[in-house]
C-alpha cells in the first residue's frame, strides 16, 4: 500500500474558524506577502494562494473592501477585480504552464462559499489528465508542488504591476 503525506492538511482539518475575523482582510491589512502567500495586491484587489487548493496554482482574487457580493462592488473596484483575475491567468501561464482554467465565484453559503461574506474569485489552473481516479475511488487529491516552493516560482515569473 502507497501512502500519501500531505501534513498540512491537518491544519485545515483541526482549524477551529468560527471567530468574527474575515482572513481576506486580515491578509490584505497585514502586509506580510510572503508569509501569506500574496502573489499581488493594489490598492483595490489582490491575489492570494490558496492553502488548501484543489489543484496546484490555484488562486484567490478578492477585493480590499469587506465587500459580500459581486452587485455590491462599486464599478471600479469590479473593473480591477477582473483585470487581477486576468494578471493571474497570464501569470499561471507562463509559470507553471496549465491547459486551462476554471474561473467562477461562489457567492452564499448555499452556492458552496467558504467565506460568504467576502466575494472573491477562484482560479483553478488545470491540466489535460489531471482528473483520474484517486479523487473517484481514493477521495483524494494529489497536489505535487509545496505552497512555497510554488509561491517562488509565481513572484519569480511575476511580470506584473505591483
Amino acid at each position: 500500500m502507497q501512502r500519501l503525506w500531505a501534513p498540512w492538511r491537518m491544519e485545515y482539518i483541526l482549524n477551529d474558524e468560527k471567530n468574527d475575523e474575515c482572513f481576506f482582510c486580515r491578509i490584505f491589512s497585514a502586509k506580510e506577502d510572503r508569509n501569506n502567500h500574496v502573489v499581488f495586491r493594489n490598492d483595490k484587489s489582490f491575489a492570494v494562494m490558496n492553502k488548501y487548493p484543489y489543484n496546484n496554482g490555484h488562486l484567490l482574487v478578492a477585493p480590499s473592501r469587506h465587500i459580500a457580493t459581486l452587485e455590491e462592488l462599486p464599478e471600479e473596484d469590479l473593473l480591477d477585480m477582473m483585470m487581477s483575475v486576468q494578471q493571474c491567468i497570464v501569470l499561471l501561464r507562463k509559470t507553471i504552464m496549465p491547459h486551462g482554467f476554471n474561473v467562477g465565484v461562489n457567492t452564499g453559503l448555499v452556492a458552496g462559499a467558504g467565506v460568504p461574506d467576502h466575494v472573491h474569485f477562484h482560479i483553478v489552473p488545470r491540466w489535460d489528465g489531471d482528473s483520474n481516479y484517486m479523487p473517484v475511488i481514493a477521495n483524494t487529491k494529489i497536489i505535487p508542488q509545496a505552497l512555497d516552493s510554488l509561491y517562488d516560482d509565481l513572484i519569480n515569473g511575476a511580470d506584473i504591476k505591483k
